[in-house]
């Protein structure tokens, strides 16, 4: 499809098609609909007896909250609390749980797992190289699962499994675009066939393929993290805004006294914010920010920055000072050029994800 390819973690992913680029493929998905061939991302299976109790022990958020046919957020930490990793969790049942980790963080998860699972009954089945996976994404998702005959009719973080002539499938109402949307796992031998009909489906509502740049300008505006960018193994869970995704009531998950201690501080040494350029210019990752008068103070330093399509201006995260409030005006250096921002709430623009 005469895609634009890039290294990703050692794959080579499309970062946009011949399409009209980033910014149609962005308006497409905010718009009408695309689709996202992210099938780099990991996918294992844990399963046998006890197995989400196992899993528990491991990952930050609390499978004992969700049922069946449930996915969930989650996170695996180090012991100082640090992100190793950001997951999704379905839960098949208490005895089968698939879980899809990033891509570059695949390995690390899977073998963390599997030293956990060795006390027990519970085995890992690493499916990544058996599994592709497309998202569908945008206000026109659900007639595409229709056209496709697939029925759309599944509440947010909700899935199911069903066997169609083209394999056995994984449908889920989930997706990193903030947008209504689903995520069809499917065996790699049927991959090719489905990725023909979902185009052709999604070309019917005037949609675009769309690659990793489209998807980062997206997440970005929805204020969604990035591991290596808003998490990693020195950035925790509370620092990035995801205390949500804590199972503070569980007994046992590692980082858990690193995190109830940064819970517990009075003051914060850091926090996540959202900035909107006041003048052209697209910041980009590791740009100071700071306050400009008689003495510069530096406020910190963005994690992720672009061009945002949807509000035609620049925007950006940053860890900064917890003093810093929404409405104050800071300045970035983007590489020697100063530009005015103002800091705002997350997301800078409405999900419809549960419309």
């Amino acid at each position: 499809m005469n895609a634009k390819f890039g290294d990703f973690a050692g794959w080579s992913m499309p970062l946009e098609y011949a399409n009209g680029g980033v910014m149609a493929e962005h308006e497409a998905v905010r718009e009408r609909v695309g689709v996202f061939d992210v099938s780099h991302m990991g996918t294992f299976v844990v399963s046998g007896e006890g197995a989400s109790d196992v899993l528990n022990q491991v990952l930050t958020n609390d499978l004992a909250k969700i049922g069946p046919g449930r996915a969930q957020y989650s996170l695996l930490c180090n012991d100082n609390g640090g992100v190793v990793d950001d997951v999704f969790v379905y839960l098949r049942s208490d005895s089968e749980v698939l879980v899809v980790p990033n891509a570059a963080n695949s390995s690390m998860v899977t073998a963390t797992v599997e030293r956990v699972l060795e006390s027990s009954d519970v085995r890992l089945a690493d499916l990544q190289h058996q599994t592709a996976i497309f998202a569908i994404q945008g206000p026109q998702a659900a007639a595409v699962l229709t056209d496709i005959g697939i029925s759309p009719e599944l509440d947010y973080l909700r899935f199911v499994d069903i066997e169609t002539s083209h394999g056995a499938l994984l449908v889920a109402r989930t997706g990193y675009t903030g947008e209504l949307g689903f995520e069809l796992l499917i065996p790699v031998e049927f991959a090719p066939y489905w990725w023909d009909v979902i185009v052709t489906a999604v070309a019917d509502h005037g949609g675009l393929p769309c690659g990793l740049g489209a998807r980062d300008t997206l997440r970005t505006e929805m204020g969604y993290p990035l591991h290596g960018h808003e998490l990693s193994s020195t950035i925790n869970p509370v620092e990035a805004g995801l205390s949500w995704a804590v199972g503070w009531n569980k007994t046992a998950f590692p980082g858990k006294r690193a995190l109830v201690e940064a819970r517990d501080q009075s003051v914060q040494s850091r926090k996540l914010v959202g900035l909107r350029c006041l003048q052209r210019a697209v910041p980009r990752a590791g740009m100071t920010v700071r306050v400009e008068g008689e003495n510069v103070e530096v406020l910190g330093a963005t994690t992720s920055g672009t061009f945002s399509p949807t509000l035609k201006t620049g925007i950006a995260l940053a860890f900064l000072d917890p003093d810093v409030q929404s409405g104050d005006e800071v300045t970035v250096d983007i590489r020697g050029r100063l530009c005015r921002a103002e800091v705002v709430d997350l997301p800078f623009v409405a999900a419809s994800t549960r419309d």
